[in-house]
């Protein structure tokens, strides 16, 4: 029985009504793609500090693969003359110590355990001081003065004396548990200024009207807080992660952290123990890895300024609005070639 002009209709209105949720769906995945995705990496990637910050922070990815899947020698393994110049032998391109342990070798292998150590502690003290922050300023009244007044408490406890006191009793060895105890209490001041922030922003219209139609605290906090908070919070991440960089480096010089194997901070108290300070011969020693601090920092601050343009409404607009000519204009070119 062959199908009338009804069923056919009916058929191709099916049909259309079937294809129709996927057109805009494709639709809502471009947009989504354009807004969140290729606009940011466009932005960011149009200012240099953001290049030249990725390009240092890939540098010290990729030293930490070749750490970890062994492709340099163990510091424990060099057999090299003592106190070897730097760019003397390629074999060892940094130079020795004392004891004839490749340079190299001694920043390579201790750049994992750095990157695990100050990521952890970033993330620990920039999470911590979101959530307290923005729920204190946005709640107000009781909860508003119950995390302030532990921030506040926080704040007074001397930080430097509390890690070494920590380190000691816990004698930590894995990086993730020692980067939280050096940030341990550095949150509190950062929740305190992003409270201070987040009670401007609520009084906005777009939060009233939020509040008025009754969406839940979590969700405004999330969609109408947080990205206006979002340049803040990048910058002082970066400060995080550069503050335990700098002073898991100066417990290791001290002696206060625990370690297995050989890190810059343990690097520099040898150098400094065996006299590399006063002699020219062995200045190598302290300056290889105090390059590697210097150079990961920088990075850091680069990449941490690049990453700022992203969350500046006033310039996603404007690279927004370029893109958008862009692909206006490559639509004109097609359609001219077709005619």
């Amino acid at each position: 029985m062959k199908p009338t002009e009804t069923d056919s209709t009916a058929v191709d209105w099916r049909g259309d009504s079937a294809s129709s949720p996927d057109v805009t769906r494709r639709e809502r995945l471009k947009e989504t793609y354009e807004a969140r995705v290729r606009t940011p990496a466009l932005v960011a990637w149009a200012d240099w500090r953001t290049r030249f910050g990725l390009l240092i922070i890939g540098g010290y990815v990729l030293m930490a693969l070749v750490a970890v899947l062994g492709l340099w020698r163990e510091p424990s393994t060099s057999q090299a003359p003592r106190l070897l110049g730097p760019f003397t032998d390629m074999s060892y391109p940094l130079g020795t110590t004392q004891s004839g342990v490749d340079l190299m070798a001694l920043v390579i292998h201790s750049t994992p355990t750095i990157l695990i150590l100050i990521t952890a502690g970033a993330v620990w003290a920039t999470l911590i001081a979101v959530i307290i922050g923005t729920v204190a300023g946005y709640k107000g009244g009781s909860v508003d003065r119950g995390l302030m007044s532990f921030s506040d408490l926080v704040m007074a406890i001397p930080g430097l004396p509390l890690v070494i006191i920590l380190a000691v009793t816990l004698n930590p060895e894995n990086p993730v548990v020692l980067g939280v105890i050096i940030n341990i209490s550095y949150w509190a001041g950062l929740g305190r200024s992003l409270r201070s922030q987040v009670l401007t922003i609520r009084e906005n219209n777009y939060v009233e009207a939020s509040r008025t139609m009754g969406i839940s605290t979590p969700r405004i906090i999330l969609k109408d807080i947080i990205p206006n908070l979002m340049p803040y919070i990048t910058v002082n991440f970066v400060f995080a992660a550069r503050y335990v960089m700098f002073a898991s480096v100066g417990l290791y010089f001290l002696g206060v952290l625990p370690y297995s194997t050989q890190n810059w901070g343990v690097t520099l108290n040898f150098a400094y123990s065996n006299g590399a300070l006063f002699s020219w011969q062995a200045a190598h020693w302290l300056l290889a890895p105090m390059i590697a601090i210097m150079g990961l920092s920088l990075g850091l601050i680069l990449l941490g300024q690049g990453l700022d343009r992203v969350f500046n409404p006033r310039v996603r607009t404007r690279m927004a609005g370029e893109s958008k000519s862009t692909v206006a204009d490559d639509d004109d070119d097609t359609v001219t070639e077709v005619f």
